[in-house]
């Protein structure tokens, strides 16, 4: 099963937040949003982005500033999306380590074809780099797809893990029946379907599954991941 990847998206239009996100959506990412600076670093420090769509003119703390200010501590890939396609601005990005630089005028897919460009350079130039979470009892390593349960490596099918790296990668999230069909059953199903596989991830990660520790029931809703 195809790794679900997480865009952020940082802009003070919401207008084009919302077109971007529903672009991104139906392409298969999940996405993330920010409309400034610190929203958008906020985000960084709660989940896992894949990379990152950047607005340059935003209040406080403009995208060349932000940009600097990951680079401190991430590689992350990171595309400048502005209306300015004045030459000066896009080496000052470049120079700033930004990885692309797109104006506005630029179609949807346009955009994300330099999206997947981009990732496909990172996902070259991570070698054998591993991604880990860490959530006391259970780790995940993304990098080789493993899941520890207190130091033992559990057997997940492919659905599981991705279920499971999906919640974990969100904490605190609510995932609805809906959107949780829509991304691993292609819209096919009812909440029996995903109760199921919840119940079944459930027993291999809990102790007491009547208890769980991790993926919590939203009575009505779906579920969230909070970990210990």
């Amino acid at each position: 099963m195809k790794e679900i990847q997480t865009i952020l998206v940082v802009d003070d239009d919401k207008s084009i937040v919302e077109l971007l996100r529903d672009f991104l959506e139906n392409d298969g990412f999940y996405v993330k949003t920010a409309y400034d600076a610190d929203q958008a670093l906020s985000t960084l420090k709660q989940v896992t982005i894949d990379c990152i769509i950047l607005d340059i003119m935003m209040p406080r703390q403009n995208g060349f500033e932000f940009c600097r200010q990951v680079r401190e501590e991430s590689n992350i890939p990171i595309l400048f999306l502005s209306a300015l396609s004045d030459d000066v601005d896009k080496i000052r990005g470049l120079a700033l380590g930004a990885d692309d630089y797109i104006v506005k005028t630029a179609s949807p897919g346009e955009i994300i074809a330099r999206v997947k460009a981009v990732l496909r350079r990172s996902g070259s130039q991570k070698g054998f780099s591993r991604r880990i979470l860490d959530y006391g009892g259970l780790t995940l390593d993304l990098s080789t797809r493993e899941v520890f349960v207190e130091g033992r490596c559990i057997s997940l099918t492919p659905k599981e893990y991705e279920l499971l790296r999906l919640f974990a990668e969100h904490p605190q999230i609510v995932f609805t029946y809906d959107q949780l069909l829509e991304k691993f059953w292609d819209g096919i199903g009812d909440k029996h379907t995903v109760r199921v596989h919840i119940s079944r991830l459930r027993e291999k990660l809990e102790s007491d599954p009547n208890e769980p520790k991790y993926i919590f029931n939203v009575w009505g809703i779906g579920y969230r991941f909070k970990g210990e």
